[in-house]
Order: C-alpha cells, then sequence, then structure tokens
C-alpha cells in the first residue's frame, strides 16, 4: 500500500482522554498535533474552548468525544453535550453507543439516541463509538448499520477504555457493512505504526491514538 508519511498524519486523531490529563498535557499534544499536522485532537468536553483556541489558524481539526466512555448517558444529555462542544469548536463528535441497549436489542433506542447526537451536532462529522470488545461480529454488523441509518459518518471500534481496542478483524467486518457510505475509524491500543498501517489496510480511514508521534515516527524512512 503506497502511503506517504503526509497522508499517514492526516489520519491521525492526537488523542488525550484520560481523567487525570492537565492543562500542561493538553498543551502539549495540540502542539505535536500542529508539528506533525495531525487530523485532529481528540479531548474530553471541558477541553473544547481550550483546544479550539490554542489549534486556531492550524488545519488540525477539534474532536470532542460525546457519552464518553461508558455510552449510557440519556439521549438528551448526550445531544447537548454534543451542540455545546460544536458551539466552543468542535468540527467532530465522537459519540459512544448505548451498548446495553443493542445487547438487549432495542434497536430503534439506539437509532434514536445516535440521531439525536447527529441533529445536535449540526456540521460536525459525527462518529459513533461500538466498542466492540463487548460485540459479537452479528452485533457489529447491526450497530453499523443502525449508524447509518441514523446520518453517522463514521463508525469507531473502541474507547481505549473498554474490554480491548481495535482489532484487524473488526475494521474488516465494519468495512463490508459500510463501504464508501461511511469512514472508519479505528481506535484503543493503536501504539506503532506496523499495528496502523494493518488497520489502515483493513479499511481505517481515521486512527485514534495517544501514540500519534510515534507513529509518525514508526514510519518508514
Amino acid at each position: 500500500m503506497e502511503l506517504t508519511i503526509e497522508q499517514l498524519a492526516k489520519m491521525i486523531d492526537h488523542t488525550e482522554l484520560k481523567p487525570n490529563a492537565s492543562r500542561k498535557k493538553i498543551e502539549k499534544i495540540c502542539e505535536e498535533a500542529r508539528h506533525h499536522n495531525f487530523a485532529a485532537v481528540c479531548i474530553n468536553p471541558v477541553h473544547v474552548q481550550y483546544v479550539s483556541d490554542l489549534l486556531k489558524g492550524s488545519s488540525v481539526q477539534v474532536c470532542c468525544v460525546v457519552g464518553f466512555p461508558l455510552g449510557s448517558n440519556l439521549s438528551e444529555i448526550k445531544a447537548k453535550e454534543a451542540e455545546l462542544a460544536v458551539s466552543q469548536g468542535a468540527h467532530e463528535i465522537d459519540m459512544v453507543l448505548n451498548v446495553g441497549a443493542l445487547l438487549d436489542k432495542d434497536y430503534d433506542y439506539v437509532k434514536s439516541d445516535i440521531h439525536s447526537v447527529v441533529m445536535a451536532s449540526g456540521s460536525a462529522s459525527v462518529k459513533v463509538i461500538l466498542e466492540t470488545g463487548f460485540l459479537s461480529d452479528e452485533e457489529i454488523r447491526k450497530a453499523c448499520l443502525l449508524a447509518k441509518e441514523a446520518g453517522a459518518d463514521y463508525v469507531k471500534t473502541s474507547t481505549g477504555f473498554g474490554p480491548r481496542g481495535a482489532s484487524v478483524h473488526d475494521v474488516e467486518i465494519m468495512q463490508d457493512v459500510v463501504g464508501e457510505d461511511l469512514k472508519i475509524k479505528a481506535a484503543g491500543g493503536i501504539r506503532n505504526f506496523e499495528t496502523a498501517l494493518e488497520l489502515i489496510k483493513a479499511g481505517a480511514d481515521r486512527l485514534g491514538a495517544s501514540a500519534g508521534v510515534a507513529i509518525i515516527k514508526g514510519f518508514p524512512k
């Protein structure tokens, strides 16, 4: 697969979602994202305004998580969280699907939950985090279909806080379901260039990783 280092950088969402993330850490990832020209910086809602100010004038997008990391918030809360994030400068919203409702086969609720965030996000892209570590292959397929029907832009593998991160197998299933209709973000446990490349080959359009710099540094010279 022909891939330049610039193209790889534009597939990385440089991520800091830990609860102990300080302003100093947030500043550092924004500096790194500017330097390497990553696609986005992905952060918790409390940091959106600050990151938006730090990245002003750059091509790096602001990505905010919603209903994170459990996905169990009421839909109204998720929608309001997305609305506020966009008003403070978020270009992309990564929402966590209600996994329990999916496992209960309450598909109308899952679809409505996603749609409420899509509507609240306006022109911002919406990525639906499936948390694939909890799901069977068929449940991954169903979640992808619901995200598509609800108007999302991406399906995403994992929060990085669940039972496991992204796998090539997950991405291949997601790619088989969404085709060209939605994009795919792989996230969780992506720590080096080799893993990143495997996921891209499987169909990932975007990578969520706190190890963005290490991935870029691993690019073959």
